[in-house]
């Protein structure tokens, strides 16, 4: 069930991001949905079923032989990009 939900946002804010959802194909509203989404949902809890196609197309295309820890590499490449 959708509910109407009031925002009160920054005038050049909405226009950038009404621009920002015409390229992408979705209304604003859908935009700000999914967003919501993702912040309050917990990913562990996230099956194939409720990913977009897209995603799932894209899921389990790159194989590894070791494990990595993708938290620390995030960490290491972070520290490359704004210590340099």
């Amino acid at each position: 069930m959708n509910t109407k939900l009031t925002l009160t946002i920054e005038k050049e804010i909405i226009e950038v991001a009404k621009k920002y959802a015409k390229e992408k194909g979705q209304s604003l509203s859908g935009l700000i949905e999914n967003y919501l989404k993702l912040i309050t949902t917990d990913r562990r809890q996230i099956t194939p079923e409720k990913l977009s196609p897209r995603v799932q197309k894209l899921r389990g295309i790159i194989k590894t032989d070791d494990k990595i820890d993708y938290k620390e590499v995030l960490t290491e490449e972070l520290s490359k990009k704004y210590d340099a």
